[in-house]
């Protein structure tokens, strides 16, 4: 059975669970299927033209202050960026376009962490370069791809994907249709795939 965990890189709570999916899907013989896609739009078809957590301030740091909490919860680093949100474009379009690469996930936590462990700015290409060479990829022919109009196509039609399929928020899960939205459904998503599981 699939899980389909549904993202932004500059998703701040996408971050623990994308450092924790795949470890808690295994016990459970889950698939992960990583999705990137981008929250700018569906923000937009909401009314938002920035991230909720910088609309609503009193949001935004109840936000930090629970993301810390979850963080030291599972001993996972946090430091707050000077900037959010941060547009994980060329990620995004990078872990769409080699989305069947078995280094996919490694290039994923990669780039979580250079955000939200190191305050890297992972708009940065040299940024997104580092994190493909520090998981032993070699960037260049990579990048050269993930800049193509067949990537950007890719990113388009998988965020088109995700308003049809009701995804309002990051990080999302899919198991067989069925949607939990937030870090702490993660766990919720795991038990209804074994419930539901085909015998």
């Amino acid at each position: 059975m699939k899980l389909e965990f549904w993202f932004d890189f500059a998703s701040t709570y996408s971050y623990p669970c994308a450092m924790r999916i795949e470890s808690l899907a295994e016990k459970s013989n889950l698939e992960v299927v990583w999705r990137p896609f981008l929250l700018g739009p569906i923000f937009n078809k909401q009314g938002w033209n920035d991230s909720p957590f910088n609309i609503y301030k009193v949001k935004g740091e109840y936000m930090w202050k629970d993301l810390q909490r979850i963080c030291n919860d599972i001993e996972l680093p946090l430091k707050r960026p000077d900037k959010f949100p941060q547009n994980g474009l060329l990620a995004a379009r990078i872990a769409v376009t080699f989305a069947n690469e078995p280094w996919i996930p490694s290039f994923i936590k990669s780039v979580f962490a250079a955000n939200f462990e190191h305050n890297k700015d992972i708009t940065s290409p040299s940024v997104i370069s580092d994190c493909l060479t520090l998981i032993g990829e070699n960037p260049e022919d990579i990048m050269k791809e993930a800049n193509s109009d067949i990537a950007k196509d890719l990113l388009r039609q998988q965020t088109d994907e995700a308003l049809t399929r009701s995804i309002f928020g990051a990080p999302s899960f899919l198991v067989a249709e069925e949607l939990f939205w937030g870090d702490d459904r993660l766990e919720r998503a795991i038990k209804w795939a074994n419930d539901n599981r085909s015998h």
